[in-house]
């Protein structure tokens, strides 16, 4: 299933009705709802709120995968950003040493079963599995 979705923190509602719809049309063990939800919003309030440069909408694709479903997040005319490449947060760190921002991102690393990158043509996709672990 795919569908377009404008670069509006608003969207988030319609994208859990999304997944919504395709976990029951697929039949998927809804254990793993919250990992799905919760890592397609951290990515896409990521590219919402970085990626300034663009008002295309943001395409998100989801499909059956044997080991839960994978999750595409689509940004276009964009700079590159590999979220694989963020630096490591140090969670154990007291809160007056550790620097704001990238912990949405810690968290999706750890939460998915694996994440891939591609970016050409100033277009950036995200796509990341989460079910298997």
């Amino acid at each position: 299933m795919r569908r377009k979705f404008s670069r509006s923190f608003d969207e988030i509602k319609e994208m859990v009705s999304f997944t919504d719809e395709f976990f029951k049309t697929h039949d998927i063990d809804n254990s793993i709802r919250y990992v799905v939800d919760l890592c397609m919003e951290e990515l896409f309030v990521n590219m919402v709120t970085y990626d300034k440069e663009t008002d295309a909408d943001i395409l998100l694709e989801m499909s059956p995968h044997e080991h839960g479903v994978q999750v595409s997040l689509t940004d276009f005319d964009v700079d590159r950003f590999d979220p694989r490449g963020i630096r490591p947060v140090d969670i154990n760190a007291p809160l007056e040493q550790r620097t704001p921002g990238g912990l949405g991102l810690y968290l999706v690393l750890k939460m998915v079963d694996s994440i891939h990158y591609e970016y050409r043509n100033r277009t950036s996709k995200i796509t990341f599995v989460a079910g298997g672990k």
